[in-house]
């Protein structure tokens, strides 16, 4: 049975995916007590083995206490052999604090002492021990919600086996760096096929982009320079049952 931890920050979009998953067979359970699981987990594989997967949330809005211990209360799952994927969304303050504005919602960490900021801010704090251990992060900052439901279908639901998956992702400094990535490497030193008016309109997806890029030596060596690192580097996500490299470029 496949074992799902969902967490993040309240506003980035767990409910969203609790609701991809059930759709798609999982049992799911939102808020459940960290202490929990370890007897959640055993008895469910014990008694409901035609299940395909089973998927928790795991918040804020539980004790603190317990959300400290959730290293450990993983490591209890060791005994049952079974090895928990843990999926954390977030997103920036900026964009959880328009959400909140939007929905009207309750902030769980909001008091008449505590804004929403603040909130939002220890909330982050709370949840860091869950967020270490994540097999796979995604910012949800600049997601729509059929962008999320398409990105937990196809890089959770959808996926076959137990290998490490690379994920490389393309991003504009302006707009930020990605929070969710592992490795980030800044090749604004390479020639910029944008500054090439017939290029200007063209994906790097296209051929006229790759020939143009091909022609520089210094673009295989920045090529030849990231595999290298990139391989060096694997086999610890492996070692340390990591599902997913995200490498933003």
């Amino acid at each position: 049975m496949k074992l799902l931890i969902i967490s993040g920050r309240s506003g980035s979009g767990k409910s969203t995916a609790l609701n991809v998953l059930e759709d798609h067979g999982f049992y799911c359970i939102d808020n459940l007590p960290a202490s929990l699981l370890p007897a959640l987990v055993e008895r469910v594989t014990r008694h409901e083995n035609d299940l395909p997967g089973m998927a928790v949330s795991i918040d804020a809005r539980n004790i603190s206490s317990d959300l400290k211990k959730v290293p450990s209360i993983i490591g209890e799952l060791d005994r049952i052999e079974l090895q928990p994927e843990i999926i954390f969304l977030d997103a920036n303050s900026p964009t959880l604090i328009k959400r909140f504005s939007e929905n009207r919602r309750k902030h769980p960490l909001t008091t008449d002492k505590i804004g929403l900021q603040e909130a939002i801010n220890r909330e982050r704090e709370l949840l860091e021990p869950i967020a270490a251990l994540a097999s796979l992060s995604v910012d949800t900052s600049n997601m729509s919600l059929r962008q999320l439901r398409d990105t937990i279908k196809g890089r959770v639901v959808e996926r076959k086996d137990n290998t490490l998956a690379l994920l490389f992702q393309s991003f504009g400094y302006k707009n930020g760096v990605p929070i969710d990535a592992d490795f980030v490497f800044d090749i604004r030193c390479l020639p910029n096929p944008y500054w090439d008016p017939t290029l200007r309109s063209l994906t790097g997806l296209e051929d006229p982009v790759k020939t143009y890029l091909c022609a520089y030596a210094e673009v295989e060596e920045m090529f030849e320079d990231i595999c290298r690192f990139l391989h060096k580097w694997l086999p610890r996500f492996e070692e340390n049952n990591r599902s997913y490299m995200t490498v933003a470029i």
